[in-house]
């Protein structure tokens, strides 16, 4: 099977992007600009409409009434749910607040797309939501059991209601302006400053995949007929280990500081899991195209060349949550 050529999104639709702020959603929002779209976005924070960026909205959509407003507002016809804090930490306190802005959030969006008839809604989920298995599934954090009910919910959707739900699932994204505290970014701006970067093991293998993969996923998604209510991995279907993925970023980078493994500790109760791509190959036409050596080498370079951005005013750079 051939990988599907340049889908597009039909000239003159209206796309809203929730959490476009955020790392995901400053590249989507730059892919969708160069479609003859209407494109509108959400941020938790003001943000000016500047040339050539989308028409802002300000709003938490896990206020049902904030997020009516606007789907009153705009009426769309493709909406891509974003929104949401991020980060796998176990911490107890981040229980309430990962529910409400993950999981309540997305019920939000769900019914309101529903509600307003909107073409396609399209759900980011995690690699961190449990597996399903023969013993119970559990989830390894709060986002991990957050997102998990956000596209449990998605589903339901679709089959319940006819939503036009489709879950994409990236794995390890990375790329240009991502926060700076994901391991990539954080090892290369170590890199840059000629700081000695102090990391975990190294052990831990993940599925790692460049973010402009990840976008032509999107558009695919976006113009495939007959996926409804339908998952898809977002991957390249190999695992590398962050000590591997780290010594490539050396090398691409030509330094010759040596990062300190097993410094920190390593975050427990970890998932090594790679994509099922055979999915997205069969009913997307997608597949991973950018190798990791290229993607780290993009990737660096963007950082090399945005050395002295300033993560308060940089999409991504400094997010905490998408939105």
């Amino acid at each position: 099977m051939q990988v599907a050529a340049h889908p597009h999104v039909p000239p003159g639709t209206k796309v809203l992007v929730t959490g476009a702020a955020g790392f995901i959603g400053w590249h989507l929002c730059r892919r969708l600009s160069a479609f003859d779209v209407e494109l509108h976005a959400t941020s938790r924070r003001d943000r000016p409409r500047l040339a050539g960026e989308p028409i802002w909205w300000q709003a938490d959509v896990a206020d049902l009434a904030a997020a009516n407003r606007i789907f009153r507002a705009v009426k769309p016809d493709i909406v891509v749910h974003l929104a949401g804090m991020t980060g796998a930490r176990i911490d107890r306190d981040l229980v309430l607040s990962a529910y409400h802005s993950l999981a309540t959030s997305t019920a939000n969006i769900l019914v309101l797309a529903t509600e307003h008839g909107c073409r396609r809604v399209i759900l980011f989920g995690s690699l961190n939501e449990p597996i399903p298995s023969l013993d119970a599934p559990i989830p390894t954090s709060p986002y991990a059991a957050a997102k998990w009910i956000g596209s449990t919910y998605g589903r339901m959707f679709h089959a319940l209601y006819g939503t036009p739900v489709v879950n994409l699932r990236p794995f390890m994204t990375y790329g240009p302006a991502q926060a700076r505290e994901k391991l990539i970014p954080f090892v290369t701006w170590s890199l840059l400053e000629g700081v000695i970067p102090r990391l975990s093991s190294g052990r831990v293998r993940g599925d790692w995949i460049y973010i402009d993969d990840v976008m032509d996923a999107f558009l695919a998604a976006v113009a495939t007929p007959g996926i409804e209510g339908q998952t898809f991995d977002l991957g390249t279907g190999n695992l590398t280990s962050q000590r591997e993925l780290v010594e490539k970023l050396l090398a691409v980078m030509g330094s010759r500081i040596v990062p300190q493994f097993g410094a920190i500790s390593d975050r427990p109760r970890e998932q090594e899991i790679a994509a099922d791509t055979a999915p997205a190959l069969e009913r997307l036409g997608w597949r991973a195209m950018t190798s990791l050596e290229d993607g780290l080498r993009k990737t660096a370079a963007w950082y090399k060349a945005n050395l002295s951005a300033d993560p308060e005013t940089s999409p991504g750079l400094s997010a905490k949550t998408s939105g």
